[in-house]
């Protein structure tokens, strides 16, 4: 590999191309920087990446840059959602799964990727599969491909691997992943997690994501067997299961024996743990996303989060009203995958109202909200107040049972709402009211 600077590396982008950002724990900061620094000599560069995990605002997006630098993005995290929310930038909506194959076919045309991978193994091949994602077609397709190489980026295996003579210019560096560590779940975050490993049975395939709810999960299915694990996020709550042998992988029908993932978040310990670790995988989303690979897998268990549900079991999870807040991600992907699996089941978690008191489950979704599961494919919903399953169920039945599990000061006008919106349906439901 040729090491240059920073600096000197994103010279090779040129006015009018489209960089791929890789993201997750691996966003490519000091390639960033560099490149925010080329804005006045650079014009209509669009900028892209996936979900990352990267909190301070991308050095791109600055309304001054507006001219420079273009923000696209496959999913809105922290560090992009202000600049886009401005008017700066936009979004295009794809299922995760679907976005390398829009690179590969050109419809998404990537002709620079910024990587952040491992030091050359003895046969000269990198890693970069800590967010191999959507990173993975990236790199196929990109003219370009700019890598932060740094001994602290763990290796890992799977289709996540670049052979150095592809890597058209490398920053030598000693960045280290992000690192997340989450504390116990709350109380409602215990309870919500109780109440769906209630549901989750031995010798399910878990795809869970990343946060406070996910690690109560987590924590309700220690004492499960033969667990096996097929997701988008590794995290130190699997891993933890992986070491108490509770996660073995062992009646697994797609890649036995092997915990199978598109990237990791967590703690430095996780990092090291699946540095060089031949029993976990890490593979391009195309590839992880695949729901009718994702079916191939007995009890497929999907594990997902929302931001408001509404009577008839419609999951918002992208939106809050007209603001696009991130995006579709592999909800859908797994939802749909794990439904099709031989003993499947789907959940949807969240707490009966936000931080601030609005309740989630709400009559109707708020005007301009996005439907990323619809109420079609919404099995089993569960928040601290109870879970229920809803595919099979009427209208009125659903309005029912979700009005059950919504937050107590909430059920009078919910139940008003489905008198009105269901009428005797709903009402011979409840007799005496």
């Amino acid at each position: 590999m040729k090491y240059v600077s920073a600096d000197e590396a994103v010279k090779l982008v040129r006015s009018g191309d489209t960089v791929c950002c890789q993201g997750g724990a691996s966003v490519p900061v000091l390639l960033q920087e560099a490149l925010a620094r080329r804005h006045a000599e650079l014009r209509g560069v669009t900028i892209t990446s996936g979900f990352n995990v990267h909190r301070d605002p991308a050095p791109f997006c600055k309304p001054e840059y507006k001219d420079s630098f273009l923000v696209n993005s496959i999913f809105i995290s922290a560090d992009q959602r202000a600049h886009i929310a401005a008017g700066y930038g936009s979004m295009t909506p794809a299922f995760l799964g679907e976005v390398p194959g829009l690179f590969r076919r050109g419809e998404f045309p990537v002709d620079v990727a910024f990587i952040v991978c491992s030091e050359p193994d003895e046969n000269g091949y990198c890693s970069f599969g800590i967010s191999a994602d959507i990173a993975v077609s990236a790199v196929e397709c990109a003219r370009v491909v700019i890598a932060e190489v740094s001994p602290n980026i763990p290796y890992l295996y799977g289709d996540c691997l670049i052979h150095e003579s592809k890597i058209s210019a490398a920053v030598h560096c000693d960045v280290a992943p992000f690192a997340m560590v989450f504390g116990e779940p709350t109380p409602i975050e215990a309870a919500i997690g109780a109440h769906v490993a209630s549901q989750i049975p031995d010798g399910a395939c878990l795809q869970i994501g990343v946060g406070g709810i996910p690690n109560a999960v987590l924590n309700g299915i220690k004492h499960h067997q033969h667990l096996g694990l097929h997701t988008e996020a590794m995290t130190d709550g699997v891993i933890r299961l992986m070491r108490e042998g509770v996660i073995d992988n062992s009646l697994k029908k797609v890649h036995p024996g092997v915990s199978v993932a598109a990237l990791a978040i967590g703690s430095k310990p996780m990092y090291e743990y699946i540095d060089h670790n031949r029993t976990m995988e890490f593979y391009d989303v195309a590839y992880t996303n695949n729901p009718f690979l994702i079916a191939q897998n007995p009890r497929a268990c999907a594990i997902n989060s929302a931001i408001e549900v509404d009577l008839t079991g419609q999951i918002c999870a992208d939106s809050i009203g007209e603001m696009v807040f991130s995006s579709v991600g592999g909800q859908h992907d797994f939802m749909y995958g794990c439904s099709l699996s031989e003993g499947g089941r789907t959940f949807i978690a969240l707490p009966s109202r936000t931080a601030k008191g609005k309740a989630k489950i709400v009559p109707t979704l708020t005007p301009g909200a996005g439907v990323v599961t619809t109420r079609f494919q919404t099995q089993y919903v569960a928040t601290e107040y109870g879970i229920v399953y809803l595919r099979g169920k009427s209208l009125a039945e659903r309005a029912k049972l979700l009005i059950s599990i919504a937050h107590p000061e909430d059920r009078e006008e919910l139940e008003k709402a489905a008198c009105k919106r269901f009428g005797y349906s709903f009402l011979r439901l409840n007799p005496g009211s």
